[in-house]
């Protein structure tokens, strides 16, 4: 079932699994504002039934990253430019930002777990794209490469906080300020990558991941995903107490079914 197919993204839902699609493979799925939007809503319109989000693109790419227009003094069609952008005040320049933001944001809600399959290029936005989802299965051509800095920009579309969590603030910080690929051997090397498989098999390899989540009881990994993304802000002691709290609540819940 199609839930939405614009501006470059669809949205389809089959029972459990939704699966969000890049759909221009002739610009190499390059991002724009409009495209922001059309995830930010397909983020809206993602079914409270569904418990697996897989992200994909069609062709040859993931996504080349922000459109170059972008720059140009026209801007996209009906879109103020980003030259224009700067002139605004700080408060708009902030709202526009954030509002950006919200595409990439939705993808690490605890009630669904979102996979990213990549192939080929993902530059900057489209490696913050893949970056915002709780897992990345790449094919063997994937190169990952965030070149904001060598645009004399910074990543801001929320990629900068998984990239450190993943790979370590000091590999991250040679990542962002040479803009250079990482390419998937070492994506998965040094867990940017949760499996590198050849390319004809990556859809294949995404199912598979997507069947195994869907095999532990939903609530259940809902729990152990708010215990997992919140203990890197925890002390050992608060995770602790976190963890009992999770396991207390699934023992009553049990309970309460076993009645």
């Amino acid at each position: 079932m199609t839930l939405l197919d614009k501006d470059g993204v669809q949205l389809t839902v089959d029972d459990t699994v939704a699966t969000v699609t890049l759909t221009n493979p002739a610009k190499r799925n390059a991002q724009s504002p409009a495209l922001w939007r059309a995830l930010a809503e397909a983020g809206k319109r993602v079914p409270g039934t569904v418990r697996v989000v897989v992200l994909r693109a069609e062709g040859k790419s993931f996504s080349a990253g922000l459109d170059r227009q972008a720059f140009a003094p026209e801007g996209f069609d009906g879109e103020p430019s980003f030259l224009d952008m700067a002139r605004g005040s700080d408060s708009e320049l902030d709202a526009t930002i954030a509002g950006y933001q919200e595409a990439f944001t939705w993808w690490r809600r605890n009630d669904i777990v979102s996979i990213a399959a990549v192939q080929g290029h993902a530059v900057g936005a489209g490696f913050q794209l893949a970056l915002a989802c709780d897992l990345r299965v790449c094919a063997d051509d994937a190169q990952f490469a965030m070149r904001e800095t060598s645009l004399g920009l910074v990543p801001d579309l929320t990629g900068t906080h998984p990239l450190v969590g993943l790979v370590g603030y000091a590999r991250a910080l040679e990542i962002c300020a040479t803009g250079r690929f990482v390419h998937a051997e070492e994506a998965e090397r040094t867990g940017l990558a949760n499996l590198v498989v050849p390319a004809a098999e990556l859809d294949g390899a995404v199912q598979d991941l997507a069947a195994a989540l869907l095999a532990a009881p939903r609530d259940a990994v809902i729990e152990t995903k708010a215990l997992l993304r919140d203990a890197v802000g925890r002390t050992y002691e608060e995770q602790r107490a976190a963890e009992r709290a999770a396991q207390a609540r699934r023992l009553r819940d049990l309970a309460g079914q076993a009645d």
